[in-house]
């Protein structure tokens, strides 16, 4: 369990220093307002309709699809990145975002992972948040890998 101070210090880093991030989660927030949410330890999650997660600042959003072993491992990861975004301020989205995106949704990068039978998770961005995950939670990703 983290500790109110830790929660408020952690979402004030996050407004300040993780700014873009931050807004560009709360606008998606926003878009998916009607949807599920709830704090995952000093984030808000949201499920949403898409099957991939993403994390953005404070704000973290996991496929409604999901269940709920993959939904917990899911949103600890997403929030490994949310560990990255308070280490990194705003070179989050060039360095950690923007190449995760690209290899999630490139359709050759998606076909070569496939062929070669490569692990999503073996990516830097991914598998960075994974340690961070794994460390600061304590949580255990074995489905991640």
């Amino acid at each position: 369990m983290i500790s109110v101070f830790r929660r408020v210090i952690i979402s004030v880093l996050q407004c300040t220093w993780g700014i873009l991030q931050t807004l560009a989660g709360a606008a998606v927030f926003l878009v998916c307002i009607k949807r599920k949410h709830f704090i995952y330890r000093a984030s808000v999650a949201t499920e949403w309709g898409r099957g991939e997660s993403l994390s953005l600042g404070l704000f973290i959003f996991v496929s409604e699809r999901a269940q709920d072993g993959l939904r917990r491992e899911l949103c600890a990861h997403e929030y490994g990145h949310c560990i990255q975004s308070l280490i990194l301020g705003p070179l989050y989205l060039p360095v950690i975002a923007l190449p995760s995106a690209v290899w999630c949704m490139t359709p050759a990068l998606q076909r070569r992972r496939s062929r070669l039978g490569t692990s999503y998770y073996s990516f830097y961005t991914e598998r960075w948040a994974n340690r961070n995950a794994e460390k600061v939670t304590g949580e255990k990703l074995e489905i991640l890998k």
